[in-house]
């Protein structure tokens, strides 16, 4: 006859592995920089995936995206842009960034990144994206997104190059 030892085992000694089994989970919880960064990632995958429903889904509703130039500073909504990510194209827009930034306080999270724009393989211009988002009962969500063109006065990171 055999015996198990699973019973034997002291009720504290199954309340600690069971504890122990949890812990991984717990451990890995996301800080909120961590979410505000999964939320810009989501926009830069969606870029490249060409779908607007994922670039959409970063955007609260009444989400402004401006522009800084020269010239002055053009701002608008963030319907045409999310109409543009999701047109039929031949060519991947890929925007990658680096030496990101992101501030949170509660609610509020800012962020500030230099980024290069690719169509495809060909670099088209670089610069600087700041993002306020906003968390609500949803996640986060960019409330408004602006940056700047230096066209090819780049200086990229070693693994863009």
């Amino acid at each position: 006859m055999q015996v198990s030892n699973a019973n034997m085992m002291p009720p504290a000694m199954r309340t600690l592995i069971f504890a122990l089994l949890l812990m991984p989970t717990v451990l890995h919880a996301q800080t909120p920089e961590e979410e505000v960064r999964d939320t810009i990632e989501r926009l830069f995958d969606g870029m490249r995936a060409g779908d607007s429903t994922m670039v959409a889904s970063v955007f609260l509703d009444g989400a402004t995206m401006g522009r800084a130039t020269e010239e002055g500073f053009r701002a608008g909504g963030t319907d045409g842009f999310v109409r543009a990510v999701g047109s039929p194209r031949d060519q991947v827009w890929n925007e990658q960034i680096w030496d990101v930034v992101i501030k949170v306080d509660g609610r509020l999270a800012m962020a500030w990144m230099e980024f290069a724009f690719f169509l495809g393989d060909t670099l088209r211009h670089c610069g600087v994206n700041a993002m306020m988002l906003y968390r609500g009962d949803d996640g986060w969500k960019i409330t408004g997104l602006a940056d700047t063109n230096r066209g090819l006065d780049c200086e990229l990171p070693d693994h863009l190059r």
